[in-house]
């Protein structure tokens, strides 16, 4: 089979190994779509901090179960798929409480153990999310970043009649500000410097926008919102100027969550945090219900993915997905390589 290897910083090699065979509750896949994400961004950039070289990567995808292993049940050959990218200790505490999430010996397949491109692949039958028989094979691989908003809205509490900042139009902050209006946030304003998406934010029903180059947050907030303000701000974006401005702009008593990944440690204003009693929160990732609900959002259309593609690349053709991200940036949501 096909395997694509990321030797180092902005190398990718393609070789021919052999095809994994499944062991015992183990099941078989022939990867059919891979989106490239941020983080897989950051190791070609040779930037991200919790990688070694050589590397496969691929966490975001969606296949076809070839072959099951010994002990599999539920699921079948022909089956679609997509699956949870963690490998967790299963005893530490935060495991033991069921945040398998914040595993103190968290890896994560396609940056500290072999993700998936390449032409089959192999995974644990309970990591499975079974998908609908419609759906495109787009639709399951955008299944992870739609967990990641799902899990985020989770950690707010209740937005019904809420208003919501989200700093970030990339992937991640679309479907997280997708995510609050499906929870009945009265009304979200989304953020970025990049009008292409904004523009994307705009088609899938996000009509709330400011482009902080041109209009800066605390008037953009008055005009969407009016004396009322906002009481939610979700940092996406993992810029220190969003982060600052969320915490100063906020209505006292509100809620900041953090999920953007910061190159640098940003420094906080903790006197606002403390004297208008904000809630600051973290999110990472996601759990199994997560990817649940992400599927039942995309099945029933409360989350639009479709807009969100930019461009394909052939499997071939990986590492000029990366350089197209390079030079495309600021006009590009989600890339992805089709496998087979």
């Amino acid at each position: 089979m096909r395997q694509a290897v990321m030797m180092s910083a902005g190398r990718i090699a393609l070789r021919e190994t052999a095809a994994p065979v499944p062991g015992r509750g183990q099941v078989l896949i022939r990867i059919k779509r891979i989106g490239v994400c941020g983080s897989d961004v950051h190791v070609w950039h040779g930037k991200h901090p919790f990688v070694s070289y050589p590397l496969v990567q691929g966490h975001e995808y969606a296949g076809v179960i070839e072959g099951c292993g010994e002990g599999v049940t539920g699921v079948a050959c022909g089956d679609k798929v997509t699956a949870t990218p963690q490998e967790v200790c299963g005893v530490c505490p935060p495991c033991r409480r069921g945040q398998y999430n914040v595993c103190e010996a968290l890896k994560v397949r396609g940056f500290q153990a072999p993700g998936c491109a390449q032409d089959f692949f192999v995974t644990e039958a309970d990591k499975l999310i079974k998908l609908p028989f419609d759906f495109t094979f787009e639709q399951g691989a955008f299944v992870e970043p739609v967990a990641v908003a799902a899990h985020v809205t989770g950690r707010i509490g209740d937005l019904k009649g809420r208003n919501v900042v989200v700093s970030g139009a990339g992937t991640i902050g679309n479907f997280v500000a997708q995510a609050c209006m499906s929870h009945g946030a009265a009304r979200v304003l989304i953020t970025d410097i990049s009008a292409y998406r904004l523009d994307i934010a705009r088609q899938v029903g996000l009509p709330a926008v400011c482009n902080v180059t041109e209009t800066n947050l605390k008037e953009s907030v008055e005009r969407e919102f009016g004396e009322n303000g906002f009481d939610v701000g979700i940092e996406v974006a993992g810029v220190e100027a969003s982060l600052a401005s969320l915490v100063k702009g906020i209505g006292k008593g509100g809620t900041v969550l953090i999920v953007g990944v910061y190159g640098a440690k940003p420094p906080v204003d903790m006197s606002l945090v403390c004297e208008h009693e904000l809630t600051m929160k973290g999110s990472m990732m996601y759990r199994h219900e997560d990817w649940e609900q992400a599927v039942r959002w995309i099945e029933s259309g409360v989350v639009r993915t479709g807009p969100l593609i930019t461009r394909h690349f052939a499997f071939e053709e990986y590492a000029e997905a990366y350089r197209f991200i390079d030079t495309q940036g600021d006009k590009t949501m989600k890339v992805m390589v089709d496998v087979n």
